[in-house]
């Protein structure tokens, strides 16, 4: 009859409601009556003498009376919205980059990509943070005579990590870097040996910058388990956005290469949601599942995701250059540096995740969702 029997609910934790779009595989409806049950843990839709039932993950318990709304929108389905009887498990617990690492610990650094080994059975005394990219521009309102700083580089010795906000710096001892030309400027990309990824920057002769989102860190004693590329980039970019968020109050970013261009303007919304999609439809897979290929539930026909909502500009090809010159000048927008080949990579997650949504969704004013 045309139904999907699939299912995308999203839930705010802090409001205990949820908005529910039940899709369908035509644009229109089926012409025999489509009729909804909703229950505390599943739910239910018949048409045409077919019916698709789908049951809810442990800890979402759904208020049937409060169901209100219910409209059709072309495109997406029926979209309800609903209270949750109780409030749904609490999210993962989001370590700082700074408490993932431990002192007098083993670590050995993994290229991200392809899992070679970058940095070997490395021990740190001290694993502290730096202060914010723009401190030394701040350095002026807090003293009344010249910069004490000016001459002063905040530099590793061989036993330090210092943590910024999208890299680790770390004493570059005997690490056996590859930088793309020996004699380039002091900035010098620091490139995997096997896949030629670029892993960070070299910062001056002693300090090497590895981005956060270019290596995998173990502690020594355990084993490498890779994780799939665009999932880790947006677990650390969804880490990066939060702990600022957290720690600053800033909710707009602006997202850098290492070459200095802008690659996409962030505008973090909210980090309470909780995403469950049914993964069983009559048609593709790929044309309705939230993550495709990028992210699986670990089992069953319902798959739940933590995940943080935002709003996004893509700069590249001077597109939005009014607004992202104006966020430039914004001292309410924190720059994000990445390498320039992973916010190309991060701009395509985003851009799947968004044509993943139902239509009505994708949008907010003039940013995507």
């Amino acid at each position: 009859a045309g139904m999907a029997g699939a299912f995308l609910m999203e839930i705010r934790r802090g409001t205990q409601s949820a908005l529910l779009v039940i899709r369908y595989a035509a644009a229109e409806l089926p012409s025999a009556p489509v009729e909804v049950s909703v229950c505390a843990d599943s739910l239910e839709v018949r048409s045409g003498g077919s019916c698709d039932a789908a049951a809810l993950p442990a800890g979402v318990r759904l208020a049937p009376s409060s169901c209100r709304g219910l409209r059709r929108l072309c495109g997406d389905g029926l979209h309800l919205r609903v209270r949750l009887r109780c409030p749904p498990p609490a999210a993962d617990v989001v370590f700082t980059l700074r408490e993932s690492l431990k002192p007098n610990k083993d670590y050995i650094f993994y290229c991200q990509s392809c899992g070679d080994i970058v940095v070997k059975d490395r021990k740190f005394l001290r694993v502290l943070p730096l202060p914010s990219e723009n401190w030394n521009d701040l350095v002026e309102e807090w003293c009344c005579h010249p910069d004490p700083f000016a001459r002063s580089t905040l530099h590793p010795q061989h036993g330090d990590c210092f943590v910024g906000d999208t890299y680790f710096l770390l004493n570059s001892g005997n690490e056996s870097h590859v930088p793309e030309s020996p004699k380039s400027k002091e900035n010098s990309r620091v490139i995997c040996k096997r896949c030629k990824t670029m892993l960070g920057e070299t910062v001056s002769s002693d300090t090497i910058k590895y981005y956060v989102t270019e290596v995998n860190i173990q502690p020594a004693e355990g084993s490498f388990s890779p994780t799939p590329r665009s999932q880790f980039v947006q677990s650390m970019v969804a880490r990066c956005l939060l702990e600022l968020s957290s720690a600053k109050s800033t909710f707009r970013f602006t997202i850098k290469g290492d070459n200095g261009k802008t690659y996409i303007l962030i505008w973090l919304l909210n980090s309470d949601t909780l995403l469950v999609e049914s993964l069983g439809s009559s048609f593709s897979h790929n044309d309705f599942t939230l993550f495709g290929d990028i992210l699986t539930p670990s089992c069953g026909p319902v798959g739940t995701w933590n995940a943080v909502k935002v709003l996004y500009q893509p700069c590249i090809q001077c597109r939005n250059k009014e607004l992202a010159d104006a966020w430039e000048n914004d001292m309410g927008v924190h720059s994000l540096k990445f390498p320039s080949e992973t916010c190309l990579e991060l701009l395509l997650i985003l851009g799947l995740s968004t044509t993943s949504l139902p239509p009505s969704l994708r949008c907010m004013n003039s940013f995507q969702v």
